[in-house]
């Protein structure tokens, strides 16, 4: 039966994506006609399609895969703010999962993706239409031979956040900045047992960048009580239950400042991040605990 499912269900989401796929791409190719209101009315037309694709996809799931998702804290949330939303990651599904519980509640998500993901055959065009920030992840040893590339991923983000601030948006940044496995866990030696340590640099940026212009920061904890599940997985519906814990937050000043020039900021904005980390932990851990489902 899972086979079966899957089948289906993987046709669907070809379909689906292949149909959109057309619109959305036109859309990013006429963007590059340097006028603003065309630029700007192409990217609401490109995000509403990207709207109805999600859609598309939530009734897929709906019918072919049995999988309830338990969501708590999405009460206070706006279609016309702008928000950050911060989540830990650990499967392909996490995507699929906050698409399906924030679609037409918070405007349309966007990813910082790292920059290879471009090249995922007709995904990859249809993030670069919809402005999605592809990113370069700088490590301390390319810093050392090149200090010509610090503060590059500024810059870009940068350069996303001036598009966002055009429309409503919803910033997405999975903090870790990679999946969640053991053997990452490990090499890593995180403190904490269920997540991977939370890297700042990333929402920093955006805060440093458009922080007066958000509304709100939506702190996610996915939880999946069966184990980390793949794409497939998902899609034979053998994922019975996600748990969505979603906490909205104030931006407070303390969020916003000078990540890269002031260092005294920078430590407050770390440890405000790793407090988060923490209690996102209790949550998991609370999570874990055997409890009945509603």
């Amino acid at each position: 039966m899972s086979v079966i499912r899957s089948v289906f269900s993987l046709i669907f989401y070809a379909l689906n994506t292949l149909f959109w796929f057309i619109p959305i791409f036109i859309c990013g190719l006429l963007k590059l006609i340097p006028i603003k209101p065309l630029q700007k009315l192409l990217s609401w037309i490109a995000k509403q399609c990207a709207t109805i694709w999600v859609s598309f996809n939530t009734l897929n799931q709906l019918l072919l895969t049995p999988t309830k998702l338990n969501v708590t804290g999405l009460d206070s949330l706006k279609l016309k703010d702008w928000y950050l939303v911060i989540a830990n990651h650990q499967s392909w599904v996490d995507i699929l999962v906050l698409q399906r519980v924030f679609n037409r509640k918070i405007p349309f998500l966007n990813f910082f993706l790292k920059k290879e993901l471009i090249y995922v055959p007709i995904l990859g065009l249809c993030w670069w239409a919809l402005d999605f920030p592809f990113m370069t992840r700088t490590s301390k040893s390319q810093l050392k031979k090149n200090p010509k590339l610090r503060g590059k991923d500024l810059e870009t983000t940068r350069k996303a956040c001036e598009k966002f601030k055009e429309m409503p948006v919803t910033v997405v940044n999975f903090v870790e900045g990679t999946r969640f496995t053991q053997s990452k866990h490990a090499k890593q030696q995180s403190p904490f047992p269920h997540l991977l340590k939370p890297k700042a640099g990333g929402i920093a940026f955006v805060m440093q960048a458009m922080g007066e212009q958000i509304s709100q920061v939506v702190n996610v904890t996915l939880h999946y009580p069966d184990g980390i599940p793949t794409f497939m997985d998902f899609a034979g519906g053998k994922v019975k239950n996600i748990n969505v814990h979603v906490n909205v937050m104030p931006v407070s000043d303390e969020l916003i400042g000078d990540y890269t020039g002031d260092s005294e900021f920078r430590v407050r904005f770390q440890s405000e991040l790793n407090r988060l980390w923490e209690e996102k932990e209790q949550t998991l851990q609370s999570l874990d605990a055997p409890t009945s489902t509603k």
